[in-house]
């Protein structure tokens, strides 16, 4: 038995999860790629051909454990240089690698140790592609939204040159492959990629009996007033159920040029307090890049709103405008129910939109509905 498997049944039985068929079955296909891939004895050597091209591609909805089973997978994964990545990350970084190389002068290139001898040396993706490989010969991404049309015009073309170096791949996401980059702009040369994954990994779906996230935001509660030690307790304790084991780190994020840096973020998940988003000069960009990255968003320390900090208060509107439009979860602990946050002030009008969205937020209508992360939320 696979070591993903069966590392899978313990938790299990250890009590540390709930029994779950479509876990289970996931958990099953992961293995299979694992001994196959333990089979092939180890890395090639240069003179040798290349492994075959293979991976997983695990989809399924908000909540189902896909982030979980592959963290076990890419943990106990055979003996290979490995990288797990979140797909946003991986991104950055190839886009940077791009952005050298193309910086670069072609003595520098020819130096280069991810120069990729029978391609141009104008030509940066097959560079990055072999920058890839020499890194990651099995290559995990967590939780692939292709959203940005840069991006949708490299996959194709670098997963094309890592394969063709016998790279291995496992992705998961919220998507079926023919729904990446669904209504984007020039979809039609996103298409060679989908088909590209479709011919090169298992596509497997995951369908949980349950949706465990949200299972633990309808449980444990998504507003939490007034502030004070309880509801800092709360908030603490809602965030972990949303990261299920993940560890938050700061995470800059790019917009127009500049970075926001999120305090704390692991996955779709990121936690930040009112006068880190609110009382600094952002604005609706900020906002919107947070909603499409973001799919759950932990909003801390809401103070009442007066007409002193109707700068905070406007922003604060945008903030939800955009968190709303995006059907992003948002988790707050506040001073007050949302329709006494803000009664006296220029803006008290306007607020009622803010305070009606922030009570139908906590519904469980709205908490089942799919994050939007396209650019056209």
């Amino acid at each position: 038995m696979s070591h993903t498997l069966s590392t899978y049944e313990e938790l299990v039985e250890r009590g540390e999860l709930r029994a779950d068929p479509a876990q289970a079955e996931a958990a099953e296909a992961l293995g299979r790629l694992e001994d196959g891939l333990r089979a092939e004895n180890g890395r090639r050597l240069p003179w040798q051909n290349p492994r075959e091209a293979g991976g997983l591609y695990l989809y399924g909805g908000v909540g189902a454990g896909k982030t979980l089973l592959m963290d076990l997978f890419a943990r106990l994964a055979p003996d290979l240089p490995t990288r797990r990545r979140h797909y946003h990350v991986f991104m950055e970084e190839m886009h940077s690698f791009i952005r050298d190389w193309r910086g670069m002068d072609d003595r520098e290139r020819r130096r280069h140790p991810a120069r990729a001898r029978r391609a141009e040396l104008d030509d940066p993706i097959p560079h990055a592609a072999k920058h890839v490989f020499q890194g990651a010969e099995l290559l995990c991404l967590d939780e692939m939204q292709v959203t940005d049309i840069a991006d949708a015009m490299l996959l194709g073309r670098l997963f094309e040159a890592y394969f063709e170096r016998g790279g291995n791949l496992v992705v998961t996401s919220n998507r079926a492959p023919s729904e990446l980059y669904k209504n984007g702009i020039n979809r039609e040369l996103f298409e060679p990629f989908i088909k590209l994954i479709e011919s090169t990994l298992t596509v497997h779906e995951i369908v949980a009996a349950e949706d465990y996230r949200l299972a633990g935001l309808k449980r444990l509660g998504v507003y939490f007033s007034p502030l004070g030690p309880e509801a800092e307790a709360c908030m603490d304790k809602t965030f972990a159920s949303q990261l299920m084991g993940k560890e938050p780190k700061p995470y800059d994020l790019s917009v127009g040029g500049r970075k926001l840096t999120i305090p704390q973020a692991a996955g779709d998940t990121a936690r930040a307090s009112f006068a880190e988003l609110c009382e600094r000069p952002l604005g609706a960009p900020d906002y919107l890049a947070l909603s499409r990255r973001y799919g759950a968003v932990f909003l801390d320390n809401i103070p009442k709103l007066t007409p002193e900090n109707a700068d905070a208060a406007s922003r604060f509107r945008t903030l939800i405008d955009a968190l709303y439009d995006h059907r992003c979860k948002l988790v707050c602990s506040a001073a007050a129910e949302p329709d006494e946050l803000y009664t006296d002030g220029k803006l008290a009008f306007e607020f009622e939109r803010t305070a009606s969205r922030l009570y139908e937020m906590r519904s469980e209508g709205y908490l089942k509905e799919e994050h939007r992360a396209d650019e056209d939320a």
